[in-house]
């Protein structure tokens, strides 16, 4: 892990240094799901200290076995009404919200002693039927919806663009081909740097994942969702084929 986290590092680095930005401006977000906790210990002593899961049943006993040990936890992916405890109780960021009720649930389930939950708003910036999120015109009505919720505070936004199968897979060394989500990038950066100009103290743009983060960090993201291209492929699961580069949110 070491060594794939010192390529991932230095093609961020470089990334950012092509776009004129300033490579410590780009966050290496870990996308644990799917791996176990001993795989997030090796990354915590390598520095890493947020890690992004998708399913709470899977992360739970996670969160458990890590408590105290400075992990901050990232929940990605859609939010079920049923689980909005699970997600206020145990973690600290919610990447992927654009449902009112789930920020009313959210908000009104937050534990008055833990700190307001960090949140980042998904925007569908492609029009993909397939993902979830906001359309781009939809974002200032959502803004004003939640703008009175205390225990949520917004940091930014996070999009997933349309899926384009590789021609080569992406390693830790070598991006995927061909390069995909250019145009949703360039959506989301436009949308975020208007909402800042707005007044929003934004500082989060999550875009960019094992197949695009260079492509994303050119056009601005703060934040890179890495999994697979970290970790190693994820171990399968009972039943199921070797799972490969996720879709959604690595």
């Amino acid at each position: 892990m070491r060594e794939r986290l010192e390529a991932l590092r230095a093609r961020i680095d470089a990334a950012a240094t092509a776009a004129g930005r300033r490579p410590e401006a780009v966050e290496l977000l870990a996308v644990s799901k799917g791996h176990p906790a001993s795989a997030i210990r090796e990354a915590r002593t390598l520095g890493l200290d947020r890690f992004g899961e998708s399913y709470a049943g899977e992360a739970l006993p996670k969160t458990a076995e890590l408590r105290g040990s400075g992990v901050q936890w990232v929940f990605l992916g859609p939010i079920q009404s049923n689980k909005t405890r699970l997600l206020a109780e145990n973690f600290s960021w919610v990447l992927g919200l654009c449902s009112q009720k789930a920020a009313r649930r959210l908000d009104a389930q937050r534990p008055d002693d833990l700190p307001p939950l960090q949140v980042c708003i998904q925007v569908n910036a492609d029009g993909d039927p397939a993902k979830a999120g906001l359309a781009p015109d939809q974002l200032d009505p959502f803004l004003e919806s939640v703008q009175g919720l205390r225990r949520l505070t917004v940091r930014g936004l996070m999009t997933i663009p349309r899926k384009a199968v590789p021609a080569s897979p992406a390693t830790p060394t070598t991006p995927a081909t061909p390069v995909t989500g250019p145009h949703a990038f360039e959506v989301l950066a436009e949308l975020f740097a208007k909402q800042v100009a707005a007044g929003h103290r934004w500082d989060t743009l999550s875009m960019g994942m094992s197949g695009d983060f260079e492509a994303a960090i050119a056009a601005g993201s703060t934040q890179v969702r890495l999994g697979t291209a970290l970790f190693g492929p994820r171990p399968a699961k009972p039943g199921t084929r070797t799972p490969g580069v996720d879709a959604h949110h690595d």
